[in-house]
């Protein structure tokens, strides 16, 4: 079975994770569970920024109000559906006494944030009625 089936498995079913390797140190295991937490409201932030942009800016031009309520709200799926995987691989890291893993999605994340809030100012200083 692919790696990636059986990550996808222990998103529905964590009690399995106790089938792989020691129970870490409990510190540790919330540390994780506080880190998704944190994932999750990030992913909370960006819908809710989202539908503010959709529903508050009405002003803004028509296409580019859905595309950065649109690129918000992707971004808050993708974080959401990260912040499980995260935990999962981590926990099994943990529990199987291997290096945590790494991610380039911090980065990607932060990037796609950026790119919007400059969207964002460049619509504030320049005027985003369409003029």
């Amino acid at each position: 079975m692919s790696d990636f089936v059986q990550s996808l498995r222990l998103w529905f079913a964590p009690q399995r994770i106790r089938d792989e390797g020691e129970t870490p140190d409990y510190r540790f295991s919330l540390a994780n569970e506080r880190t998704f937490l944190a994932w999750i409201r990030t992913a909370l932030a960006l819908v809710g920024g989202g539908f503010a942009v959709d529903q508050f800016l009405p002003d803004l031009r028509w296409g580019v109000r859905v595309g950065l309520a649109l690129a918000l709200l992707a971004a808050g799926v993708l974080c959401a559906l990260r912040a499980v995987n995260h935990w999962m691989r981590c926990e099994r890291a943990m529990r199987r006494n291997e290096d945590l893993p790494v991610s380039r999605f911090p980065a990607l994340l932060s990037l796609s944030v950026a790119a919007v809030a400059l969207a964002m100012v460049a619509l504030v200083v320049f005027g985003w009625a369409g003029r």
